[in-house]
């Protein structure tokens, strides 16, 4: 390898290796975005016609390219479904910690984590239908990976929830954070009225407003 006295590159050399990083960063963008658009598909057409319906021809074809080609980004259809799910998992604990550690007190970490949540549910409608109806279709150890997510997601709201009530305890804490997700997850369906879609300017503020309701109030027996 051609060298000056110091040992060091010579121009051309590092000119070179320059430029082959360069191509192998390009690469790796290139590849990362096709995976991301088979996500993007598989999200789509499994909310459609259901994962069993949907053959990795169609996933290809969707995301534009051949179906054999899918096997370069993946080993099958089923690790495409638990790469969806697990990233999407990994996506809204990563961000609900976040929303934690820049929040000033509970209260403020509480209702950022409200829209936090009511913008991921509008933004990915079809994320939601595949988790409700094709969980069961993941393997295994993909579906125990996406509860532990989904577990440690629930402690990061009941800990804020924690910090607004005090001594109540834990159990009932953990039950008003899943009773706002099935609240705020219910979007696919809830945001249409006879086919018809719901302005999403309308239906944030609603749901932000009920998710809080259903956070804050406080516990009573009902009169008769």
């Amino acid at each position: 390898m051609p060298t000056t006295d110091h040992g060091e590159l010579t121009a051309p050399v590092q000119a070179a290796a320059g430029h082959e990083t360069s191509v192998t960063t390009q690469r790796s963008r290139a590849k990362e975005s096709r995976r991301k658009a088979l996500l993007s598909a598989a999200a789509t057409l499994f909310a459609v016609n259901g994962f069993n319906r949907v053959s990795l021809e169609d996933l290809g074809a969707a995301a534009g390219v051949s179906g054999p080609a899918v096997y370069r980004h993946f080993p099958g259809k089923q690790a495409v479904l638990g790469a969806l799910l697990l990233t999407v998992s990994q996506d809204l604990l990563d961000g609900g910690r976040h929303v934690v550690a820049d929040a000033s007190d509970p209260s403020a970490a509480l209702n950022r984590l409200v829209q936090f949540h009511v913008d991921f549910a509008l933004s990915n409608p079809d994320v939601i239908r595949v988790q409700d109806r094709d969980f069961s279709n993941l393997t295994g150890e993909d579906q125990a990976q996406v509860r532990a997510l989904q577990r440690s997601y629930v402690e990061v709201w009941v800990d804020v929830l924690a910090g607004i009530h005090g001594t109540t305890d834990t159990a009932d804490l953990r039950m008003r954070a899943h009773a706002t997700f099935g609240l705020i997850n219910s979007t696919p369906h809830s945001v249409r009225n006879h086919g018809r879609r719901m302005a999403i300017k309308s239906a944030r503020p609603l749901l932000e407003n009920m998710a809080l309701a259903a956070l804050l109030v406080t516990a009573s027996p009902l009169s008769d």
